[in-house]
């Protein structure tokens, strides 16, 4: 996983949360929760080590609608994934790289950066992939140069649309209830 080469996909969103870099952390890094606020990921469950430390492994359902990306061959409806924990600094960063079917990672990073930001905290969520994965390969497989140009495109706006809304649904559910005890209150 090389960052010299210039990456098949780079997007990243942020967003201001009223909230401790810590009390931030706590919550993106329990990806059991991540139904609450993914667009696509219902949640799941730690399959391998301590729950968010690196080289943990988080079983992932999912659910794609058919309207994404309709024209192109990807996955729809339910299915799962298996990620690996690859950077987890509390209050800081936490990264996940996904696994192909064989269990290896592949050059495929989603993951969150927190920093202090006045009363609260920048929370930024950012997605690489370097290397094609073994799903975008297949995806791609039968296409021209010309439907690969589209279908990057158009996967490129969908997934920076996924970060922009997981990064709201977080606000709202860390500013509404961090960890079942009312609402945030910073600067107290």
């Amino acid at each position: 996983m090389s960052d010299t080469q210039t990456p098949l996909f780079r997007s990243r969103a942020q967003i201001h949360v009223s909230a401790t870099p810590a009390e931030v952390y706590a919550v993106v890094t329990d990806l059991a929760r991540s139904g609450e606020w993914s667009p696509e990921c219902l949640g799941g469950e730690w399959t391998t080590g301590a729950p968010g430390a690196v080289g943990s492994v988080f079983h992932g359902e999912n659910e794609r609608s058919e309207d994404v990306v309709s024209w192109a061959p990807v996955v729809r409806g339910k299915w799962s994934t298996y990620a690996e924990v690859v950077a987890a600094e509390p209050g800081r960063t936490f990264q996940w790289a996904m696994h192909n079917s064989s269990g290896e990672k592949q050059d495929s990073v989603w993951g969150f950066s927190i920093e202090p930001d006045g009363e609260g905290s920048l929370l930024v969520h950012h997605f690489r992939m370097g290397a094609a994965t073994e799903g975008i390969t297949g995806i791609t497989a039968g296409m021209d140069a010309g439907r690969k140009q589209q279908f990057f495109a158009e996967w490129g706006e969908k997934v920076a649309g996924d970060l922009a809304t997981t990064l709201e649904r977080i606000k709202v559910v860390i500013e509404k209830d961090p960890a079942g005890n009312g609402p945030v209150r910073t600067g107290a």
